[in-house]
């Protein structure tokens, strides 16, 4: 199979992966059981912890983000037990319905897809279910281009003997995430995506709140049995199970990468090529999906304009070597999502932005203003 490795990747994952990481990803194979993968594997999470900021007990497992969300459900809900699911996306209803598959009670508080949860009305419903065992909420939904204010809701929830789980997955390594300052309980992410890792591997932290309900629950799976996994590290430095080691090697550069430039800078990198994308789009005549308070710094919702549909993505892949996001579930078909995550810089932000419009023309729409001058000077600034 012929494979075109002059593809931008543009989406809110898969990212776009450095070569230092790609080249990990070579190294020799060890033993999983071996010294030297305790020690490379020790190192990764100590890593990983310094991203989440936090002292919470962390691990690495094979698999995707939402093996980490179910791994945070699983360990912490029995048959019968209330979670309240904040529901701005289809990531939040992902949550829902992992409570489900568990026989728990999800109280769905949705909110209109584009916008973000009220902390005030997270407060009210936690006054009206006393026996809700944890809070679920994604701090950034890629469907939609909005974020939920995680710290705001962590210090409602701090207030109420319940769990607070969120899912960083587009999130951390690109957005502020402090997982101990914001009170998470369980902090879950991927390594696709603001990490700039392959994907394959999913991060979760857990709090001492949180390992009190846990060891308490014996109605826990198999394979994402977190007291499993605690054993496992606590005496050997390692996984229960065969982890995907090469992925550990290309996970541990990542971080290194990330480190290196600093949260604080990565952070205000991702806000200036946000900024300089959502004006962009706007100078050309396109509207933004997501509203303005809620609005994402790690990926960019579009509605397309009347009369064009994927088409545009079409041209963008095929024509440019462009590839950006097309919209979930009922979105499908109105809007269109660019990723501006990981190491995304300047130049893959001008280039996307070019060739959108050229795309646009191709299509007939009329251009209102250049979004790569636009851009320009935003990123000049």
């Amino acid at each position: 199979m012929k494979i075109n490795t002059n593809k931008l990747l543009m989406l809110p994952g898969p990212t776009i992966v450095p070569p230092e990481v790609l080249n990990a990803m070579s190294f020799p194979v060890i033993g999983h059981r071996s010294k030297e993968f305790s020690e490379l594997f020790e190192d990764t999470v100590e890593k990983l912890k310094k991203v989440f900021i936090t002292e919470n007990d962390t691990f690495i497992i094979t698999g995707s983000g939402t093996s980490a969300m179910d791994m945070a459900i699983s360990n912490i809900v029995s048959k019968g037990d209330k979670v309240l699911n904040i529901i701005t996306g289809n990531f939040g209803e992902r949550f829902s319905k992992i409570v489900e598959a568990y026989k728990g009670e999800s109280i769905k508080y949705e909110v209109e897809w584009g916008d973000m949860a009220d902390p005030k009305r997270v407060k009210e419903l936690l006054e009206e279910n006393e026996e809700i065992k944890a809070v679920t909420v994604v701090h950034n939904e890629t469907s939609t281009g909005a974020k939920n204010l995680i710290e705001e809701i962590g210090k409602v929830v701090k207030d109420f003997n319940t769990l607070y789980i969120v899912d960083t997955v587009s999130s951390l390594g690109g957005d502020y995430v402090n997982v101990d300052k914001f009170n998470i309980d369980i902090c879950v992410t991927g390594s696709q995506k603001c990490l700039a890792a392959p994907p394959g591997l999913a991060g979760i932290t857990v709090s001492e709140k949180a390992w009190e309900v846990i060891e308490k629950n014996d109605k826990v799976g198999f394979y994402l049995d977190l007291k499993t996994y605690k054993k496992y590290y606590e005496e050997k430095r390692q996984n229960p199970y065969t982890p995907a080691v090469n992925l550990i090697y290309a996970l541990n550069v990542a971080l290194d990468l990330i480190l290196e430039e600093g949260i604080e800078n990565r952070v205000k990198r991702h806000e200036r090529l946000a900024r300089a994308t959502q004006e962009a789009i706007m100078a050309m005549g396109l509207e933004l999906f997501a509203k303005e308070k809620a609005r994402s710094i790690t990926v960019t919702s579009i509605k397309y304009p009347e009369g064009i549909d994927d088409k545009l993505r079409e041209i963008l892949n095929k024509k440019y070597n462009i590839v950006v996001a097309g919209g979930q579930k009922h979105l499908s078909g109105k809007i269109f999502r660019i990723g501006h995550m990981g190491v995304c810089g300047e130049k893959e932000i001008l280039a996307t932005i070019s060739c959108l419009e050229l795309a646009l023309k191709e299509l007939g729409f009329e251009i209102k203003e250049s979004g790569v001058e636009r851009a320009l000077e935003v990123l000049g600034k």
